[in-house]
């Protein structure tokens, strides 16, 4: 009995703990999480994207090779930022969970230009 409520005890601390942290980080640390899963499961996306905007930029025979290429390596840079995003959503890493890649999403306009 006493073993029961011991682990009771513990599970409740925890539980609450971790609504507090929730509170405290609500809106960024849940977008940064969204953020994070949303560059897994679309990383992917820029392969077809960047071929296509290569292709209308230069031509199709620059976008299907160079845009390839950089389509390739913006797949493998947006997955891994989304795996350290989605592993790191609770702290503010960077700062006040800015995102690391412009744009967030593969599916928006860079700010750059």
């Amino acid at each position: 009995m006493k073993k029961t409520l011991k682990i009771s005890t513990i599970i409740l601390f925890i539980f609450t703990i971790s609504n507090f942290s929730a509170v405290c980080y609500a809106d960024n640390a849940g977008h940064k999480l969204v953020r994070g899963v949303g560059n897994i499961l679309t990383g992917w996306l820029e392969i077809p994207m960047s071929i296509y905007e290569t292709s209308v930029d230069e031509n199709p025979f620059v976008g299907i090779t160079v845009g390839l290429a950089k389509g390739v390596g913006m797949t493998i840079a947006r997955t891994c930022v989304g795996v350290f995003e989605t592993v790191t959503f609770p702290f503010p890493i960077p700062e006040n969970y800015q995102p690391i890649m412009d744009p967030e999403y593969v599916f928006q306009k860079s700010d750059e230009f």
